[in-house]
């Protein structure tokens, strides 16, 4: 439960307790029946409208009435889970408010809350205009899964972020010798950098800067855990439909890992025309080593700098997309995936960003221009993908296991398009499978249609498209369902 401390209070004083259970709603109203909260009304029937404050939970999770006679207190019974924060945000500040509510045999039901001005009490910035755009926020805001209680809500490790130098600097005098040598000594450079005033604003603005993006990823060992092989076919499975030389291959290369417990010496690179799943086999396997992964699209990066960052001489320096990527994921383990190699620009007249990634293959560490230091890179494993590995230089195809990933067969599309590719489509749309049924036929119709095409995305396109057309036959011309036939889909796709 939820225990709100809204003053600052002796230490001598009682533990809080918290008088109130959580109910949740989604009313987009209260009222008396659907109230916000309910209150304690067996000592007392509470007038209509009432005049008081929400209390330190000391005195129990409570409201203050403003009595004639003085202050009467009555404990919050149920309160709408949507509401359990603007009750601490209110005690928290000591709003003053009114409270309307009726008194019920389960307590008096509280359906309206205004700010009022009595006592000296604070007053919010936009007075009670601003309270009541909060609740009405509120009201039409689904109810939380779940309440978490403050004693639940402790400050995790990951969600911290070193920015300043104060921060920077305590994290070297504790934990500094959990970094690499070499990026220990980088950061001691540039800490000096960052403190000294024998430099220029600028200098030392970019030296806090890399500093922030070295101390924030965790520089993990080159030590990986077994993998499972039957996890592992498991998970390609569902990416990939039949090749199962393809699959073979691909456990093959880094089942390694299960023996040396290191990274295979050699990247995976899929070869294969346009569609054939290159991208989701490399996706599955990021999963099988349970590690982060990113993806460099080198058909977009027409400039080395973009991947090796540019020198901290200039105003707007910055790093380089693969140091980013570091800083993104987190940590220094996780795969790379290399977006159609063989189509990485030759560039600006600056050299090629492809040859620039051959530091990064090697395991060797890479060095950004930007951070001015080699980061270690024995954690990173590279899978590419490619159409035509001929304009792939000799040199990069040495750092890959070259896997050629073939086009599916007639009779592997005609199961992939009527056992994955239209049930998908079908439940995205919520239409049943007896709703849209595409006869054999007009299956081999769909197949041929698109024979001389690679990979399965119009598949996928002429799903969608099928059924589509279905449920606009079902919802605006009330048909109750549709089969479809050679002769249909041959007009429906053209």
């Amino acid at each position: 439960m939820p225990v709100f401390d809204f003053n600052n209070t002796p230490d001598d004083k009682k533990a809080a307790e918290c008088t109130y259970t959580i109910f949740y709603s989604g009313e987009g109203e209260a009222t008396p029946e659907k109230p916000m909260m309910v209150l304690d009304n067996q000592m007392k029937k509470w007038e209509h409208h009432s005049l008081g404050m929400f209390t330190n939970p000391v005195k129990r999770t409570a409201f203050e009435f403003q009595q004639e006679t003085g202050t009467v207190s009555a404990d919050i019974l149920k309160i709408d889970a949507r509401f359990v924060s603007l009750l601490k945000w209110l005690g928290e500040n000591h709003i003053n408010v009114r409270l309307s509510g009726e008194n019920t045999e389960g307590g008096y039901a509280v359906y309206k809350i205004r700010e009022i001005a009595f006592g000296g009490g604070t007053k919010l910035s936009a007075e009670d205009g601003f309270l009541q755009f909060m609740i009405e926020r509120l009201l039409a805001s689904d109810a939380p899964t779940s309440q978490v209680s403050d004693e639940e809500l402790e400050e995790m490790g990951d969600s911290m972020k070193l920015t300043s130098l104060q921060s920077i600097i305590d994290f070297m005098d504790c934990a500094g010798n959990t970094l690499p040598d070499n990026i220990r000594l980088w950061a001691r450079r540039n800490l000096a950098v960052a403190r000294s005033h024998e430099v220029s604003p600028e200098e030392r603005r970019h030296a806090q800067r890399a500093l922030s993006i070295m101390m924030n990823v965790q520089w993990k060992s080159d030590y990986f855990e077994a993998i499972d092989p039957e996890e592992a076919r498991r998970i390609l499975d569902e990416e990939l439909y039949g090749m199962e030389k393809v699959k073979q291959r691909i456990i093959e290369t880094i089942i390694q890992i299960n023996r040396t417990h290191t990274l295979p010496a050699y990247g995976l690179l899929l070869v294969g025309p346009a569609g054939t799943g290159k991208s989701q086999i490399a996706y599955a396997v990021a999963r099988i080593l349970k590690l982060p992964w990113t993806t460099l699209d080198m058909s977009s990066i027409n400039d080395p700098e973009q991947l090796t960052g540019s020198s901290r001489i200039y105003s707007n320096a910055k790093p380089g997309i693969i140091m980013d990527a570091f800083a993104m994921a987190g940590e220094s383990n996780l795969v790379f995936i290399i977006n159609e190699l063989d189509k990485a620009a030759s560039g600006k007249g600056n050299g090629n960003p492809a040859d620039v990634l051959l530091t990064l293959l090697d395991n060797l560490g890479f060095t950004d221009n930007y951070m001015e230091c080699m980061v270690p890179t024995v954690g990173v494993y590279p899978i590419a993908t490619a159409n035509d590995k001929e304009q792939i230089s000799a040199p990069l195809m040495s750092r890959f296991a070259v896997i050629d990933i073939p086009d599916y067969s007639f009779e592997e599309k005609k199961v992939i398009f009527s056992k994955f590719s239209l049930p998908k489509v079908l439940k995205r749309m919520s239409l049943k499978e007896e709703e849209c049924i595409v006869t054999d036929d007009a299956l081999d119709a769909v197949i041929e249609k698109y024979a001389d095409t690679t990979g399965i995305r119009d598949l996928e396109q002429a799903a969608e498209h099928i059924a589509a057309n279905a449920l606009y036959q079902i919802e605006v011309e009330h048909k109750g369902a549709i089969t479809y036939t050679r002769e249909m889909v041959n007009e429906l796709l053209g």
